[in-house]
């Protein structure tokens, strides 16, 4: 099977993203600061390593399908529909949130195409999909760590206080 320029299209969105993703993984990994550094510093390595791998997985799929994968640094920074990462320094609790937008918006670009890929080549869709599942898995565990819950225990109407017990 060779791609079509429409889905080499869609895949070329999908890889520039997750090289992206990949690349401002590290620069928040190597820029925080501040509670739980230790911690999040080797969490935002998982995130780097999955989007790598990812990305590794996209050009090697297009390469299947006799598309050309263009990862070139000016190609990424023309293209991604990420938004660009802070520079500097940046708090821990401000790098969970940003680091976890982006991983929302790969997820984002990958739904977008997912559909006019499977119509194509359900194998690559079937990639695509595992990308989905791994990427919100991490965007859902970076995140929990300046999320509270989003609503306070409170006893229900049937809970007899201890003290009405005596």
């Amino acid at each position: 099977m060779h791609a079509s320029p429409t889905l080499t299209k869609n895949l070329q969105a999908v890889l520039v993203d997750l090289i992206d993703l990949h690349l401002q993984g590290k620069q928040a990994h190597w820029n925080i600061l501040g509670i739980n550094f230790r911690d999040l510093h080797l969490q935002l390595d998982e995130i780097v390593d999955a989007a790598r791998e990812f990305a590794d997985d996209t050009a090697e799929r297009m390469r299947a399908l006799y598309a050309v994968p263009d990862g070139r640094s000016s190609t990424v920074a023309a293209t991604s529909r990420l938004d660009r990462f802070p520079e500097g320094e940046i708090t821990t609790r401000d790098a969970v949130d940003q680091v976890a937008l982006r991983l929302y918006q790969a997820t984002g670009t990958i739904r977008d195409v997912h559909d006019q890929v499977d119509e194509e080549d359900p194998t690559t869709a079937d990639l695509l999909h595992g990308f989905i599942g791994r990427l919100e898995q991490l965007a859902w565990m970076v995140s929990a760590e300046n999320r509270a819950p989003s609503t306070s225990a409170q006893p229900s109407a049937g809970h007899v206080e201890a003290g009405a017990m005596l």
